[in-house]
């Protein structure tokens, strides 16, 4: 089930970034996790449109919308694998459309999923907040 964030997710929702992260974003330092974990729970968890995809009746991962950009979508590590980021990013298309984002590029894991959902890459820049090259990428439904 998918379903809008509520106030009641913000820990959980936090809990499953940092899970995430710690997979998909082992290459960023104690430091740069501290300050986007800052950056989530006092902006962007407020400033975003945010979905829950919940499995087996609790929270297992999130997509957060800045109009048609995916701020981020991370999913609970035991949740991976299981079609759930496929879906989170179907109702993300369903309702924007075209959507582009930034992926590290050092993120073996995103790279892979963005790829096989058919993003194209359209350029690569230097992150200022974190020191690192992303990958911006965009998907047009077809």
């Amino acid at each position: 089930m998918i379903r809008p964030f509520k106030a009641a997710d913000r820990e959980i929702v936090l809990n499953i970034w940092r899970d995430s992260s710690a997979v998909a974003h082992p290459f960023l330092g104690q430091d740069i996790m501290e300050k986007a974990e800052t950056m989530i729970r006092d902006t962007l968890l407020d400033l975003a449109e945010i979905w829950v995809i919940e499995a087996d009746g609790r929270p297992a991962g999130f997509v957060a919308l800045l109009g048609n950009e995916v701020g981020g979508l991370f999913l609970h590590p035991d949740a991976m694998g299981r079609g759930l980021g496929r879906a989170l990013m179907d109702h993300a298309v369903s309702l924007k459309g075209a959507v582009t984002l930034e992926v590290f590029r050092d993120n073996h894991i995103g790279r892979k999923f963005y790829a096989r959902y058919g993003f194209k890459a359209r350029g690569e820049s230097l992150d200022a907040f974190s020191g690192h090259q992303v990958i911006r990428l965009d998907y047009t439904p077809g």
